[in-house]
């Protein structure tokens, strides 16, 4: 498992979770984000496609383009 963040464009993985701390500085993450990201179709199970990884990332989930900040994309694990 590894950071959604992480994927390079045109690669693909599975959601497996949302990460409850900041990797960096060890923060809890705010409910509201976990909630944010549940609301976009950003869940467990969910496939998604990396189309940009940049300052923003840009992700398909299903029929949606979902663009994230890089924070946020780290939080998010996935696998191959």
């Amino acid at each position: 498992m590894f950071s959604l963040g992480l994927l390079s464009p045109g690669e693909q993985g599975e959601i497996v979770a949302l990460r409850q701390t900041d990797a960096q500085d060890g923060t809890p993450a705010s409910g509201r984000t976990e909630l944010r990201m549940e609301d976009l179709g950003l869940r467990a199970g969910k496939q998604v496609e990396m189309l940009s990884n940049g300052a923003t990332v840009l992700v398909r989930v299903d029929e949606s383009r979902i663009a994230l900040d890089r924070k946020t994309a780290m939080k998010i694990l996935v696998r191959r």
